[in-house]
């Protein structure tokens, strides 16, 4: 997929991840609308990329992606401002063990939130030009991060239903394509929430825990998480795919197809 004159969203897109992300698609030549609840740090970057890359690619739209009306409101901006969108990352979400029903809301409901609007502004059958939703889960979505079962429950959830949503533009004929970034352990803001007693709650006194898994797994910079992204992008041929991003770089996960299931069932 070339990206030069595509115009993509990206939420939580001021800082860390989306940051990262927002940059990766810019250096392609892609227009960017960064949706974030943020207005400073907002802000803040898009004057910075607007030095960087010209006053006309980047859009900045408060949006708290627990809000369907902000959320909606974000997407006609995009659209109004730059004629479509081809690309939507869903990066937006917390670590909030003490305010769990917070963590679902951002986590996962944003997640299909953004999927489903994504969805309904690229798909071929409403007049969209088709394209790629990239939706961040973590290497919590793969297997269990004992220190955060909220947000090993989020991201589990964003796996499968990313997965399902890929099978139903494939059967449909959406022309979309979704796949997800799993990375473990990313040196951005969120991961001080780990050492957080007002975010870690219960799970406080497993910090040791976490500091254990954290040197066994090592960490990221948000560059090698948006060399992933970008692969991702590009690459046409994957839907339903996830990106595993660890220290050694990045792997494709292999998820047991129905046949495996089903002969696991005999046994």
């Amino acid at each position: 997929m070339a990206l030069n004159g595509k115009v993509a969203v990206v939420t939580g897109g001021a800082q860390g991840l989306g940051k990262g992300f927002a940059e990766v698609l810019l250096r392609h030549g892609a227009k960017v609308s960064l949706f974030d609840v943020v207005e400073d740090s907002g802000n803040a970057t898009k004057t910075a990329f607007d030095k960087e890359f010209g006053p006309d690619r980047t859009l900045f739209c408060v949006c708290d992606v627990t809000s369907e009306k902000q959320f909606t409101d974000a997407f006609q901006k995009t659209v109004q401002s730059f004629g479509g969108i081809d690309i939507v990352c869903n990066n937006a979400g917390i670590i909030n063990e003490t305010d769990w029903e917070k963590t679902v809301a951002i986590n996962l409901s944003g997640v299909i939130r953004g999927t489903y609007l994504a969805v309904e502004h690229l798909k071929k059958q409403n007049g969209g030009r088709g394209g790629v939703i990239i939706n961040i889960a973590s290497m919590a979505g793969l297997g269990p991060l004992p220190t955060c079962p909220v947000y090993t429950a989020t991201k589990h959830g964003v796996v499968g239903f990313t997965r399902a949503m890929a099978m139903a533009s494939e059967y449909g004929g959406y022309g979309v394509r979704l796949n997800m970034i799993c990375p473990i352990f990313v040196r951005t803001g969120l991961l001080s929430s780990l050492d957080k007693e007002e975010r870690a709650g219960d799970f406080y006194h497993l910090r040791d825990v976490n500091q254990k898994i954290m040197e066994r797994f090592g960490t990221l910079e948000v560059s090698d998480v948006a060399k992933a992204f970008e692969k991702l992008v590009l690459d046409e041929s994957k839907n339903g795919a996830a990106l595993y991003v660890k220290t050694e770089g990045a792997d494709y996960v292999k998820f047991p197809t129905q046949e495996d299931i089903e002969e696991k069932s005999k046994q």
